[in-house]
């Protein structure tokens, strides 16, 4: 069974709604597990916690990396993935993922190729991520060509929406912690949430999710993406790669993450709960309509 198999109609495929995109499995896995653990009365109970797994990803039959993730959307975490490390241009490229949890591993079959796949993964950055914590090629080079809309606003109010509507999900870190948590809004309107053991793994899931729905939704001037992880340069890079100009954080950032943020003209708000945040750059994209009590 495939993801994005079209549906059938009176006997009758339906066409796919555009052409050419890549066939998905649809790989599924327990996102929690139960554990016997002993409290700090020395009481035996059983709580859950956060499965986390190998993934090894396949290129053309060639290993590229291997993920630590939760596993909820393994087939857009692995799109996702190529398209942030900058070794896919367009979704044409990409005739299928394949993700098969017996042996831990998707398979990526390309329409014609990578070329110099080996030269572009030579240089590997280890970041301050969790679960991932690794690009390839330099990261400055990612910031080359990517213009960020310079009309984008957030109204304060919705801001606050965003907040409310986060904790408001109903989420695998409220029944076992221990994962990162990162969504897509337009506006307060919540698009996708996806939660991982990585920040960056989250990131990518939904950068593969943007790209397979295209259209509007492909658009990143008109969203805003929140993170329950710190704001990092890569994290900051990865939302503008996906043309995104307002990043929203439960956490703080880092001087690096503050220096991109500041150059490439991104709005960078964190230690955002309930009605209190610090915007650390361009606060001229704020539009300061609703004052805390």
């Amino acid at each position: 069974m495939w993801l994005n198999e079209p549906l059938s109609f009176g006997g009758q495929a339906a066409a796919p709604a555009t052409p050419r995109q890549p066939r998905l499995s649809a790989a599924t896995a327990p996102l929690t597990r139960s554990i016997e653990v002993v409290d700090e009365y020395g009481q035996r109970r059983s709580i859950r916690i956060p499965a986390e797994r190998p993934l090894t990803v396949y290129v053309d039959k060639r290993e590229l990396v291997t993920l630590m993730t939760l596993g909820a959307h393994p087939e857009w975490l692995v799109l996702g993935y190529l398209r942030n490390q900058r070794l896919v241009t367009s979704l044409d490229d990409i005739e299928s993922i394949t993700v098969d949890w017996d042996v831990g591993a998707a398979a990526v079959r390309t329409r014609g190729g990578l070329p110099d796949l080996e030269a572009r993964t030579a240089q590997r950055v280890v970041t301050t991520g969790c679960g991932q914590g690794s690009v390839f090629g330099s990261l400055m080079d990612a910031l080359d060509g990517i213009t960020l809309s310079p009309d984008a606003r957030l109204r304060q109010s919705q801001l606050y929406g965003i907040l409310r509507a986060v904790r408001e999900q109903d989420s695998t870190y409220k029944q076992a912690g221990s994962v990162h948590g990162c969504a897509l809004f337009r506006g307060e309107e919540l698009l996708l949430f996806v939660e991982d053991v990585g920040r960056h793994n989250a990131i990518d899931t939904i950068a593969g999710w943007m790209w397979l729905q295209g259209g509007e939704l492909l658009r990143g001037d008109d969203k805003v993406f929140y993170t329950t992880g710190r704001l990092t340069s890569e994290m900051i890079i990865k939302a503008a790669q996906m043309g995104v100009p307002i990043v929203v954080s439960r956490s703080g950032t880092t001087q690096m993450g503050l220096e991109v943020a500041e150059r490439m003209g991104l709005c960078a708000i964190g230690r955002a709960t309930h009605t209190r945040f610090l915007c650390y750059t361009h606060p001229q994209r704020l539009v300061w309509d609703t004052p805390p009590p």
